[in-house]
């Protein structure tokens, strides 16, 4: 029990410190430490309390050690089923629930802990609590909450591996220490919580695996999140720095080599005329080339309007449509949704993505730009059947100046990056999944709520 103990409340303390602002992620924080409780009342009652017995020196520190066991052992048994249900419900929140019941409900469900703590007999080693008593309150909480969360399944693909992750990180060994905890024990079988460590123990590596290769509760996001802004800020700043020297630098190119070609108009030199055109022009070159990567990685600043989106959709497809010559267009557009966002970055967003899909597809494949509604979330997807990436390849695709594309002087691998800050910038997100010989899938997630978004009256649009 030492190792669930530690383990389950290095879980919470990493959960609070990573996203202590999600409802779910401190609901979860709180099921890790209620569980890491109960296993801190077992190792005080199997490891210290008996260490403690055989030295007189400490044993002054024994009521306090079993005062602490108690304690640990009731914040276990009742805060377990109250912090499941209320994860789950904030993990899946059900919409039909009025928003005032929504935040009296964590109080309420606080009512029968506190009328059993009342009611029942004096804590004591071998019923802790009155087993045939609570497994009616926690039960029904613990089943309501897994009810909740299998039946409000994700809608869309790339939520379902997170999803699944969650499932199976904490619905199963919640489902377990129900079964092990309260059903058992109250038929008799008082001991059987101690198989719980086998399945806290695989929720925990399940956890951590997911995490970093799936994500869990949008924290591989997060995480990829801060390394990519930290990454993105170097950048900016170093091509800020490049910018400003590079223009000092082109200007003074631009002067002295216009006196020079004035020097060689006069004396008709034609080869140092020559000669002095190609210096000028790779100078305006450079000059351009580095101001084109400093405009992509400048620090965003919105400049929100209400738009659109199928009118900035279609807008943008149109502007590319040189570029996808060759390539069979198939666009699903939910007309219709005004979004208060900035039109000119998200309209170069989808831009980018699109140019790199067609660039993927060398003029010929199919490529696919759907705008759905979810219940909370907008969703921009673009799809292609192009070669794909490869696990590695798909790490490092959102890594600035990173790109998959040999040649082409115009590529810096900035595309997705600026792309990602832009829906960070947004509220939102930004999803990529490939295979190689399967094509790649972008998918912008806008929320609502955060791009304050409207439907007027208007129906699906699809081409194709």
């Amino acid at each position: 029990m030492l190792f669930v103990w530690i383990a389950l409340w290095a879980v919470g303390l990493f959960l609070l410190a990573n996203d202590p602002r999600s409802a779910s992620i401190r609901w979860l924080a709180l099921l890790a430490a209620s569980g890491g409780a109960g296993a801190l009342a077992v190792t005080l009652d199997e490891r210290f309390i008996p260490w403690i017995a055989g030295k007189p020196a400490y044993a002054g520190w024994e009521p306090a050690l079993y005062r602490l066991q108690a304690t640990s052992s009731l914040v276990s048994y009742y805060g377990v089923p109250y912090a499941f249900a209320m994860y789950a419900l904030a993990f899946r929140p059900i919409a039909a629930i009025p928003a005032v019941w929504r935040r009296w409900l964590p109080a309420l469900l606080l009512v029968p802990v506190a009328l059993f703590l009342l009611a029942t007999p004096p804590y004591n080693e071998t019923y802790p609590i009155t087993y045939r008593v609570v497994v009616w309150w926690a039960v029904p909480l613990m089943l309501a909450g897994a009810a909740n969360m299998l039946v409000q399944r994700p809608r869309h693909p790339s939520h379902w591996a997170a999803y699944s992750v969650a499932c199976l990180a904490v619905l199963v060994p919640a489902m377990m220490a129900m079964v092990l905890s309260y059903v058992l024990p109250s038929l008799g079988f008082l001991r059987t919580w101690v198989y719980n460590t086998w399945f806290v123990g695989a929720g925990v590596a399940l956890f951590v695996t997911g995490l970093f290769t799936y994500g869990f509760m949008g924290m591989r996001l997060l995480i990829e999140s801060r390394r990519l802004d930290t990454a993105f800020r170097a950048v900016t700043s170093g091509t800020a720095l490049l910018n400003h020297a590079m223009k000092n630098d082109a200007a003074k190119m631009r002067l002295f080599g216009q006196r020079i070609r004035e020097n060689a108009e006069a004396s008709g030199d034609k080869a140092l005329l020559a000669d002095i055109d190609v210096v000028l022009t790779a100078a305006a070159h450079m000059q351009e080339m580095i101001a084109r990567v400093h405009r992509k990685t400048e620090e965003l600043t919105l400049q929100p309007a209400a738009t659109d989106m199928e009118r900035l959709i279609r807008g943008v497809l149109d502007g590319l449509a040189p570029r996808l010559q060759g390539i069979t267009l198939r666009v699903s557009l939910a007309a219709g949704w005004r979004c208060t966002l900035d039109p000119a970055q998200t309209a170069e967003a989808l831009g980018n993505i699109v140019a790199n899909a067609a660039e993927a597809m060398r003029g010929q494949g199919e490529l696919t730009v759907e705008w759905t509604a979810g219940k909370k979330e907008l969703l921009l997807e673009i799809g292609d059947n192009g070669p794909g990436m490869d696990a590695a390849q798909l790490r490092r695709a959102m890594d600035p100046f990173y790109t998959t594309k040999a040649g082409g002087g115009a590529n810096f691998g900035l595309g997705l990056p600026y792309a990602f800050q832009v829906m960070r910038k947004h509220g939102g997100s930004l999803h990529l999944r490939s295979k190689p010989g399967s094509g790649t899938r972008v998918t912008l997630v806008f929320p609502k709520r955060s791009i304050r978004a409207e439907l007027g009256a208007a129906k699906p649009i699809t081409e194709g």
